[in-house]
């Protein structure tokens, strides 16, 4: 098997402009609409639409590499580093601080040039916790680094990277490559969507680190996006991926054994494409929020007005499970009487909306 790092013009990739064309145009499209429709946000609402998006990243980057992290682990540590909480909120497995760091760190550093020293402190920043690996430096020794699946005894081998003695001079390279990267369009949007889809394919090719290069690469995708739309992105590509991964790493491996990527190029396209239809929704849901309590806040007394911010921070996926009365119990420490009372309250009012019955009753948003 030969890899795209074997072949003699390495790293030299190949891709049809004329065939990217038509994707690079739709996303052009989504985005000018979605900045249209950030505009119509507050400064409070931009704020919540961003820590909603790096909780998304920072929950599903990790989710596609294994590791797990509750929604309320990952809010608590970006609030922390955002320092947006006048004493620091509770975070019960402290390795979700990592991956919240680096969201953090990536969305408001997105303008420094690329160095070893950014990538090395993003892997000491993830990994600030782990025990027994190399953290914060290119991997070392002997060993093969390879990419495999399956039962031991039986694993497949889907790719293999370069041996840790070349990984210096490789990084040294792909640094040179991210901070003079140049394309044969002037068109910024298609430029920026070129590099983001190279440099995460780049720079998981050479896997640099012991672990951990999923997410700094898809991390480096990120910050080469917003350094070409010059602004923090509001969207998550990994939810995207994660939702259908084996396609990811499929296309990852076949992309990875030659240096013509056209195709990678247009699946990561497609991908932050879908990301950015999701935005767009995610702002629309913030924009129906903020209606939603100039509306009904005078009609709301403080528990009831706790569980509805309650139910918005789950944003536009819902409620897990909706509201129900033992939910409603259990956040505002009220009886189930006055909890029953309270969600007929809010249904008659019109604030949210009822599914089932009996003992299966749930209710949701009204953002009809």
């Amino acid at each position: 098997m030969t890899y795209n790092w074997q072949h003699k013009d390495w790293p030299d990739f190949r891709y049809d402009l004329e065939t990217l064309q038509p994707i690079f145009m739709d996303f052009a499209l989504e985005w000018a609409e979605v900045n249209g429709m950030e505009k119509g946000l507050s400064s409070e609402l931009e704020e919540e639409a961003l820590i909603h998006i790096m909780v998304s990243e920072a929950i599903k980057s990790s989710a596609i590499e294994g590791a797990f992290y509750s929604r309320e682990d990952v809010m608590s540590s970006i609030k922390n580093k955002l320092g947006l909480s006048e004493t620091p909120l509770a975070v019960k497995d402290r390795n979700a601080a990592g991956i919240s760091h680096l969201m953090v760190e990536v969305r408001t550093n997105f303008q420094e040039p690329m160095s070893q020293d950014l990538l090395k402190n993003w892997h000491a920043t993830l990994f600030a916790h782990a025990k027994n690996m190399v953290i914060g430096d290119w991997r070392k020794g002997d060993a093969s680094m390879q990419v495999v699946s399956g039962p031991l005894g039986r694993e497949q081998v889907h790719y293999e990277a370069p041996p840790a003695n070349r990984v210096p001079k490789e990084m040294e390279e792909f640094i040179e490559w991210y901070n003079h990267f140049k394309t044969p369009t002037k068109d910024p949007i298609a430029s920026a969507l070129l590099k983001y889809a190279i440099a995460h394919l780049y720079f998981e090719s050479i896997h640099p680190f012991e672990d951990g290069n999923g997410r700094i690469g898809r991390a480096i995708a990120e910050k080469a996006l917003a350094q070409g739309v010059s602004k923090p992105v509001l969207l998550s590509i990994s939810k995207t991926i994660e939702a259908d991964k084996n396609r990811y790493y499929q296309m990852l491996k076949e992309a990875q054994r030659t240096l013509e990527i056209t195709d990678w190029i247009a699946y990561f396209a497609e991908v932050i494409l879908t990301a950015q239809r999701e935005a767009k929704g995610m702002v629309d849901f913030l924009l129906k929020k903020a209606k939603y309590f100039d509306k009904y806040r005078n009609l709301l007394e403080p528990r009831q007005l706790k569980v509805l911010e309650k139910m918005f921070v789950a944003g536009p996926e819902g409620f897990t499970g909706g509201m129900s009365a033992k939910k409603y119990m259990s956040i505002t420490q009220v009886s189930k009487a006055t909890a029953t009372r309270d969600l007929q309250y809010l249904l008659h009012h019109g604030l949210l909306t009822q599914q089932g019955a009996g003992r299966s009753v749930r209710y949701e948003l009204n953002l009809a």
